[in-house]
């Protein structure tokens, strides 16, 4: 029911070369472990309303996933959270739409930088 971009990103070299392949750090927003290590990326469905038909019940719903990408640093190398955002974007766009990146700054609790790529997807039900 909830749309599952894990696949699309694990399938992405530029991406598995910034949050690994073995495992992909890729959690469900709030599960993360603790001490992590960064770079990674946190997902959540924002919201899924069904794209209503007159003829019957809906067929899919339109999705808003939040993907948030962390990292110890800001800049662009190759664990910088503006170069993971990039790979992040770039994986996605071919597929999706990207809605909105936002850069959220430095998280106060764990000290690392994050920028978030909402990205709308078409879940089809069967």
């Amino acid at each position: 029911m909830l749309p599952n971009l894990f696949p699309l990103l694990a399938a992405a070299p530029a991406v598995t070369a910034i949050i690994g392949s073995n495992p992909v750090r890729f959690y469900r927003h709030g599960a993360a472990p603790q001490n992590v290590i960064a770079p990674y990326v946190t997902h959540r469905s924002v919201s899924m309303p069904p794209i209503n038909d007159m003829s019957g019940p809906p067929r899919a719903d339109e999705a808003r996933v939040q993907l948030s990408c962390w990292s110890d640093n800001t800049g662009t190398g190759s664990s910088g959270v503006e170069t993971l955002a990039s790979a992040v974007r770039d994986a996605i766009e071919p597929r999706w739409y990207v809605q909105d990146v936002r850069d959220m700054g430095r998280d106060p609790e764990t000290m690392r930088y994050r920028i978030d790529v909402d990205v709308q997807v078409f879940v089809h039900r069967p």
